[in-house]
């Protein structure tokens, strides 16, 4: 592939079996590593060891040599998909994520993201309101509210 079809169609790919193992990762939210390590211990029942991983690892990766496990395990997420039966959030798709991204805020740090965004909404929103009021009423004396023109002040001082 040149490179200009590269650019024009950046998912495509020459080998239609690599395209297949790409979209069966894409539909499991998953990398292609991850994918080969869930086909591996689908297949063999059994987790890689670290020198299968290195091997295999070289060899897919590296070398585009698709192991057939991997090849036959991408086939049948693609055909879950089709018939509408995958459900990419289940938890055997994702147990080697990091755990880093499993979690989820406290309640108390959600909480006080919460307020901070509401605080900085109200103080941006009465700034903005402050600055069109501005607009219609003439300049402020001073940058921050409450705006005083220099029409309300001159008429103050004549009372």
């Amino acid at each position: 592939m040149n490179l200009w079809q590269t650019l024009l169609h950046p998912d495509r790919d020459e080998d239609p079996e690599l395209a297949r193992i790409a979209h069966a990762a894409n539909l499991l939210q998953v990398g292609e590593f991850q994918l080969l390590q869930l086909a591996f211990a689908d297949w063999f029942g059994r987790e890689m060891t670290e020198r299968e991983q290195s091997h295999y690892f070289q060899a897919f990766v590296l070398g585009n040599e698709i192991p057939p496990f991997l090849r036959h395990y991408a086939r049948r997420i693609v055909e879950r998909e089709a018939r509408g039966q995958l459900n990419d959030a289940d938890a055997r798709y994702h147990r080697y994520d990091n755990e880093y991204f499993r979690q989820r805020l406290p309640d108390g740090m959600r909480r006080f993201v919460v307020a901070v965004t509401i605080v900085v909404g109200v103080l941006g929103g009465s700034l903005a309101m402050a600055s069109y009021t501005v607009d219609i009423n003439g300049r402020c004396s001073d940058t921050l509210p409450p705006c005083v023109t220099a029409q309300e002040l001159d008429g103050q001082r004549d009372r």
